[in-house]
């Protein structure tokens, strides 16, 4: 029962992980139509650039940062010149403040305390979401599903090989949020697993609030409901995907400063968390947030209690379950043509 228990806490934590995943691709997905295989990096990217700050050097995250928001810049005043409407609220907001904002925390303030350095890897990491979007998706926007998945499966490469390239092949971990130890019936439980859960809940209660109360929250289910529909009653569907992306964004690298404290980061591991996530948001159907979530804890359990029982094949068992939940879509819904 004790090491039963052990592995509940241990499914938990993961689950935690793998349910924000899961709501980012949900997400992505229910506004732009985009498999974000991409999510990930944002995990490995956000710890690892902690990482550098806390060895004293600028993280190079902040220099993609930097060539994206001039390269969407440039993308605008191109679509500008040939007569495009263009939302220069939105890109300057992007393309030129956030980055200044990102260069004044890194550069000028050199954060040296834990807190400083997750708001300056915060602040350079949600940017890249929607320079992204605007970049790689949104000259595709109106492309099929198959189209957009080739591509995200082109920008995770590329992605990974920056990550390659900007952290090398070695593992960090940061420090973690709390040293807080408790034993509840012979159960150690860490005070970062208990920071793990509570931003979790956090996160979904926030998330909860701003798609029911908020209008901005409400004008995203509208457009990932019916995006034409949307778009005729005035919602401005690319600033949907812009926000959708950075909600994503945001949501990968606070999973990356949760998890780093707990294994070893290192530049591909996001691809691995991200697919885990996936299946959880394979089980919600990719449209539902809460089933997203349960399928994120049965992902967390059937993880922790296969690496007890047969670790040589934890992954075999974790991804096999995406086989019975398909069967059961394929019988249980009805076909439709890929539509706008």
């Amino acid at each position: 029962m004790q090491i039963a228990l052990i592995l509940g806490q241990d499914g938990i934590v993961n689950g935690a992980i793998y349910g924000l995943m899961a709501l980012a691709l949900v997400l992505v997905f229910s506004v732009t139509r985009v498999i974000f295989i991409p999510q990930g990096e944002f995990v490995a990217f956000s710890a690892l650039s902690v990482v550098a700050l806390q060895a004293g050097r600028v993280p190079a995250t902040l220099w993609l940062l930097l060539v994206l928001a001039a390269a969407a810049l440039v993308v605008e005043l191109w679509r500008w010149k040939r007569g495009a409407a263009v939302d220069w609220a939105s890109t300057l907001a992007w393309c030129v403040v956030l980055p200044l904002v990102a260069c004044a925390l890194v550069l000028l303030l050199r954060p040296e305390s834990q807190f400083t350095q997750t708001l300056a890897a915060l602040a350079v990491i949600v940017p890249l979401g929607p320079l992204l979007y605007r970049l790689a998706y949104r000259p595709l926007a109106d492309a099929t599903v198959l189209t957009l998945l080739i591509v995200s499966v082109a920008l995770h490469g590329v992605l990974v090989g920056l990550g390659l390239l900007f952290f090398g092949a070695e593992g960090s971990r940061t420090p973690a949020f709390s040293e807080m130890r408790l034993d509840l019936g012979g159960v150690a439980i860490t005070g970062q697993a208990l920071v793990v859960v509570a931003v979790t809940v956090a996160l979904v209660v926030l998330m909860f609030l701003f798609f029911e109360r908020s209008i901005v929250g409400k004008a995203l289910r509208a457009t990932a409901i019916n995006r034409v529909g949307a778009r005729l009653m005035g919602i401005p569907t690319g600033l949907s995907g812009d926000l959708s992306f950075a909600l994503a964004a945001a949501i990968g690298a606070v999973s990356g400063l949760l998890i780093a404290p707990i294994t070893t980061i290192y530049y591909d591991t996001g691809f691995l968390i991200g697919l885990k996530g996936f299946v959880a948001a394979i089980v919600g159907g990719l449209a539902s947030y809460p089933l997203a979530l349960v399928g994120a804890l049965i992902v967390g359990q059937l993880e922790a209690f296969s690496s007890f029982w047969a670790s040589a094949f934890k992954e075999v068992f974790v991804f096999t379950l995406i086989i019975p939940v398909l069967w059961w879509r394929s019988l249980s819904s009805r076909h439709v043509e890929d539509e706008e």
